[in-house]
């Protein structure tokens, strides 16, 4: 069976850089790691699909995409744990910006709760969002690449390769499940010409994990429970943690031509904290 994987090696740096012409999906892309992946997506010349679950925020940062970089653009509102608002949004998107080229798993859940003080639905929904958003986003993705190819790319953490600090039982262990799937995805979508790489970051600020710690340190303080600080994930052997672009440079580099030998591989992003 022949891979459909083009020999890149004659094209200049700035050709298999740009990403004119294709379309990209980003999960949880109205803010934070997300926005910001879209941001050098668009930059290199992609259109984009922001999907969120906060339609109206992901619609506002589609607008100011497009009018930064020129790009056609959209917001849609997904839950990316139900598979029927997977397929609706985005086939919305596809109208728009057309069938994705790219799709990113960025939507994710990041809580720090002690597993005895952690409720089963507490646990799943940690799951629902990380682990199952990734499956039904990749088979979406993956349904309409058949034929053209493409890159998903699945945001991992480097909580997928070990345990940053006590609490993340339920995220260390989703995003476990990701490294796998994306190893095994890679290995079923090579015939397909789709190729699957993973993008494992440390510890970002963002709104959405300031938000989440903030919540999460508050809730327990109620409660009279010890969760540790953020400050655990804060290591670096370059002097600083990483920002959101920091990030995004990654996943444009996976997203690209740059990276066409590679498939099932998780990059990580984490200024050496896995060392």
């Amino acid at each position: 069976m022949p891979f459909p994987f083009s020999d890149v090696s004659a094209r200049s740096v700035a050709d298999l850089i740009a990403l004119n012409g294709r379309s990209a999906l980003i999960t949880g892309g109205a803010q934070g790691l997300g926005r910001a992946i879209a941001e050098r997506l668009a930059e290199a010349g992609a259109n984009i699909a922001l999907a969120d679950l906060n339609g109206e925020l992901a619609s506002e940062a589609a607008l100011a995409i497009g009018h930064r970089f020129g790009v056609t653009t959209i917001g849609v509102r997904m839950d990316v744990t139900d598979q029927n608002s997977v397929s609706d949004a985005a086939a919305e998107a596809a109208a728009v910006v057309g069938a994705p080229d790219i799709w990113v798993n960025n939507a994710g859940l990041f809580p720090s709760v002690p597993v005895q003080h952690m409720s089963v639905e507490a646990w799943d929904q940690v799951y629902a969002v990380n682990t199952r958003g990734a499956f039904l986003g990749a088979r979406e993705a993956a349904n309409q690449m058949t034929g053209n190819g493409g890159v998903i790319i699945n945001i991992v953490s480097t909580a997928g390769f070990q345990t940053p600090a006590p609490g993340l039982s339920a995220y260390v262990s989703s995003k476990h499940a990701v490294r796998g799937m994306t190893k095994a995805m890679a290995l079923e979508f090579a015939p397909l010409g789709i190729r699957v790489l993973g993008v494992a970051p440390s510890y970002v600020p963002t709104e959405g994990n300031i938000a989440m710690a903030t919540a999460m340190m508050e809730q327990a303080a109620a409660a009279g429970v010890e969760i540790p600080s953020m400050d655990v994930m804060s290591q670096s052997l370059i002097g600083r943690i990483g920002r959101p672009d920091d990030i995004a440079r990654v996943v444009l580099f996976a997203a690209s031509d740059l990276s066409m030998i590679m498939t099932g591989s998780v990059l990580l992003a984490d200024a050496g904290e896995t060392i």
